[in-house]
């Protein structure tokens, strides 16, 4: 086995699994640091103690290297490869399995810890058809969101990616901050070339009940926005702490996404769980369209999707009503993008 893969395979089933993200960057690093070097370059470095002598590799690293460079699978991967056919959440198998890709993600352009290529290997390993990359826009200066021409410069690169592609599609897309006007915080005339864009709130999450619904509401009627991404901004656990939900009049708010066709976001991640239960079920009452994703930060928390799979058939959500279980084909055309779009142009 290529132990570059072997040691980026045991990152993404760290991320997988929630693990200290120290624990799977000890793995990412060592894998850029023997990034290109052959097996023989690695066999020789590891008989002549060079290897383990190197700045980034550890004693677990090592190990997983040497086993790997001599023609198995490392052991600390059989294991973790193991676990990983347990699902991650207890219910949801039927809507998990019918999820065909994710239009909520983000790289190494803006807060997110990989590089697209990783992201996108991580996406086809766990047989997605489809990933948007959503990566923040220019005003979220603390998650490094992208200028203009930063945004066009990595449109590039997703062309590239989806050069000869296998039948895996990468969509170019952007999650967009709603400003305090409800506004769109990226140029029309970009937001209009892009496949999906995601509207989120991120900023005076604690702002009045009125002043967040016009926020809310000039955004989803905005025609550029697809999906209204974790509504409420709540956080529920982990190492940000928690934070509660913004208050808005949902019930207007979900009856203008069902008006303009915006889909509702059910945000996979553990320490969102955003929409609550009860908001889901009050979209889905609305008529609202639903967008299951993983909004994830790293490779392993693609898989993320099971969660939000299992809070969705917990609240009654049919299959037929989640876009990310639609194909490329007929998602794009409701996106506004059609044939040229699903054709790469």
């Amino acid at each position: 086995m290529d132990a570059t893969d072997a040691l980026n395979e045991i990152a993404f089933w760290l991320e997988r699994e929630s693990a200290p993200s120290f624990k799977v960057q000890a793995f990412r690093k060592a894998a850029a640091v023997i990034a290109g070097l052959s097996r023989d370059e690695l066999a020789e470095r590891i008989g002549n103690g060079r290897l383990k002598r190197t700045k980034g590799i550890g004693e677990r690293t090592f190990e997983v290297i040497r086993e790997a460079v001599e023609g198995g699978v490392p052991n600390y991967l059989a294991g973790l490869r193991e676990r990983g056919t347990r699902p991650l959440a207890e219910g949801g198998a039927e809507i998990s399995a019918a999820l065909r890709g994710d239009l909520h993600s983000h790289s190494e352009w803006s807060d997110g810890g990989s590089p697209i290529e990783v992201m996108v290997a991580a996406a086809r390993l766990l047989g997605r058809e489809y990933l948007a990359l959503t990566d923040h826009s220019p005003g979220l200066t603390i998650a490094n969101g992208l200028s203009t021409e930063r945004l066009r410069n990595q449109l590039d690169v997703v062309a590239a990616v989806n050069d000869g592609s296998d039948g895996f599609r990468l969509l170019t897309g952007i999650e967009v901050d709603i400003l305090e006007d409800g506004g769109l915080d990226q140029a029309p005339e970009v937001l209009e070339g892009l496949d999906i864009v995601v509207a989120s709130v991120h900023s005076k999450l604690r702002s009045d009940r009125g002043t967040m619904t016009r926020r809310m509401l000039g955004a989803i009627a905005n025609p550029q926005t697809n999906v209204l991404g974790h509504c409420t901004g709540r956080l529920v656990q982990g190492s940000r702490g928690t934070r509660p939900e913004s208050e808005f009049d949902a019930a207007r708010v979900f009856a203008a996404c069902a008006e303009n066709d915006v889909a509702v976001e059910i945000n996979s991640r553990l320490e969102r769980q955003d929409p609550p239960d009860r908001l889901i079920r009050l979209a889905l009452d609305a008529g609202c369209l639903f967008s299951i994703d993983s909004d994830a930060h790293a490779p392993g928390q693609l898989d993320y999707l099971q969660y939000g799979a299992e809070r969705a058939e917990r609240n009654g959500v049919p299959a037929e009503r989640i876009i990310t279980t639609w194909p490329l084909d007929r998602l794009l055309e409701w996106a506004g993008k059609g044939t040229t779009a699903a054709a790469g142009g």
